[in-house]
């Protein structure tokens, strides 16, 4: 499988992402104008602090738990887990245990 372009080709999600010790990793498999599709692994108690963002956006959670704060109010989002933030709302992000997860944004 090419690692630049998946356009075409079957992939797993769960293996697009790996975990890292007490890191963050990211991988931007859609970047659009219209939109982007990013995966993200956590290591347990990594995080992204609370901030804000323009448009909606969509986790899905496809490994472990994490807790999403929207405006000050925590979710637990478990495996198989969605929550939409909406846009112009403060969010955080907290890895319970460590997990990965896929965002959505939607531009337009």
């Amino acid at each position: 499988m090419k690692a630049d372009n998946l356009t075409g080709q079957v992939a797993g999600l769960i293996d697009l992402v790996d975990y890292q010790a007490g890191s963050i990793v990211s991988r931007t498999i859609i970047d659009k104008p219209t939109g982007t599709l990013t995966l993200f692994s956590f290591d347990k108690g990594q995080g992204l602090s609370e901030h804000t963002a323009p448009f909606d956006a969509m986790v899905y959670v496809f490994d472990g738990e994490a807790e999403v704060t929207i405006s000050g109010e925590p979710l637990l989002v478990k495996q198989g887990g969605m929550v939409i933030m909406p846009a112009n709302q403060s969010h955080a992000l907290r890895a319970i245990s460590r997990f990965k997860m896929m965002l959505v944004m939607i531009k337009s």
